[in-house]
């Protein structure tokens, strides 16, 4: 089931973390910067949810059960999603990099410090 925090007119993110302190924070930080969070624990749920479909932008963990996060961004992109995404990791290979830089997927690591992870979310909701 999906989490939201949502204020009518905000632009949506979308995020798929399959760790519910890393999705609940989230949601919690964008509310307060006036941004709706909509949360799955996978990429299924999220492709579900109609609402999903019609996001602002993705923030999408490499590591999820099931798919991993890139394989749910080809999936999008295949549905004709055009939403900007980024991928949050720990330790990604190279191969994982290289497949980001392809699909001119933003990836940032986690943990989660500072402000990079924002500025991605702004840059992509102002494009």
């Amino acid at each position: 089931m999906a989490s939201v925090q949502q204020s009518r007119g905000n632009p949506i993110v979308v995020i798929v973390d399959d760790d519910p302190a890393i999705r609940s924070s989230l949601v919690f930080s964008l509310h307060s910067e006036g941004i709706t969070g909509l949360a799955f624990a996978n990429g299924g749920d999220a492709l579900k949810d109609a609402r999903a479909l019609r996001a602002g932008c993705f923030v999408i963990d490499y590591k999820l059960p099931g798919m991993n996060g890139l394989d749910l961004l080809a999936e999008l992109r295949r549905r004709h999603v055009a939403a900007p995404a980024i991928l949050i990791t720990t330790h990604p290979s190279t191969a994982v990099r290289e497949r980001a830089a392809v699909t001119g997927t933003a990836l940032i690591e986690k943990p989660l410090l500072g402000d990079a992870l924002f500025q991605e979310i702004r840059a992509a909701l102002a494009v």
